[in-house]
């Protein structure tokens, strides 16, 4: 898919977007207690992640050729599970598969919030099958569920399909029973809100867009807990570190500091890089240059 601006000159795709969204989320630094070009931890790299999102190519462009949202995304998963790092962009790709159905369906409405909402409300029970065999490919990190959705548990993968169908459950029925746990499921079911509000964060701001996304990775750190932080740690780390990054902004730590000391304490603001790749990507798709 090929597009052009008003003026005849050639612009990138939504899955080229998308890719650069992924890479340019990783080059912003700094990101504290998130993988970027200056911080690392020993097994998760900076290269495991430029890796990642090469490797999420088939996913993305499948996504822009209208394919389902579950099949593209788990496609995506696919190819970012090729490299040494496992998973790198589990959640960014979750976000983004959607976001780029919706940037290829009409370039008028492409960037507006009911326009992804209907999207990932039209997903069907087979997209939540392939969501589940998504599991399968790489080790995310996920809590245990309620004792009532044992059945339902996504470390089950592909056994979990004949529960979904049983229950006729969509993919976005399956978002839609995390929300209390997890951001990017959030994120899905509210039509985007932190993602749109981040983009027009990166928008807004000069200077070079890694560095915007990075500024706008601090911001919403400071908004409101990680939910990544809560799975891996508890609320109260989470709580903590929105102050911590609340300080960052304020001037009275340094955020290269903050980064510093989160790498060393092992705690790793994943959802917050998801969104702010989702926003990345709306920032590039409205037309800001790189």
């Amino acid at each position: 898919m090929v597009r052009y601006r008003s003026e005849g000159r050639c612009v990138r795709s939504p899955a080229q977007n998308a890719q650069l969204a992924l890479l340019l989320e990783v080059s912003g630094t700094p990101k504290p207690g998130n993988v970027d070009r200056r911080h690392e931890y020993d097994d998760l790299r900076f290269e495991h992640f430029m890796a990642g999102a090469v490797g999420s190519t088939r996913g993305l462009l499948l996504a822009q050729q209208g394919a389902a949202v579950g099949r593209a995304f788990e496609r995506g998963v696919v190819g970012m599970a090729e490299q040494k790092g496992g998973n790198t962009q589990f959640g960014a790709l979750l976000l983004l598969v959607p976001l780029v159905r919706a940037a290829s369906v009409d370039p008028e409405t492409a960037l507006a919030s009911d326009t992804v909402e209907e999207i990932v409300r039209a997903t069907t029970v087979e997209d939540a099958c392939d969501f589940y065999r998504a599991f399968e490919h790489v080790d995310v990190g996920v809590g245990d569920p309620p004792s009532e959705l044992d059945a339902l548990d996504v470390r089950r993968g592909a056994r979990a399909e004949s529960v979904l169908r049983e229950r006729g459950l969509t993919l976005f029925d399956v978002m839609e029973l995390s929300t209390d746990v997890d951001g990017v499921a959030r994120e899905w079911t509210e039509a985007f809100p932190r993602s749109f509000r981040a983009a027009d964060w990166i928008e807004a701001d000069d200077g070079p867009v890694a560095d915007r996304a990075a500024d706008a990775y601090l911001r919403l750190l400071a908004a409101e807990p990680d939910t990544f932080i809560v799975k891996r740690h508890d609320r109260e780390t989470a709580t903590e570190v929105v102050e911590r990054a609340q300080a960052a902004l304020d001037g009275t730590i340094a955020p290269e500091h903050l980064a510093a000391e989160l790498v060393q304490q092992g705690i790793n603001p994943g959802t917050t890089a998801d969104i702010t790749a989702a926003a990345l990507f709306l920032a590039l798709e409205r037309g800001v240059s790189v």
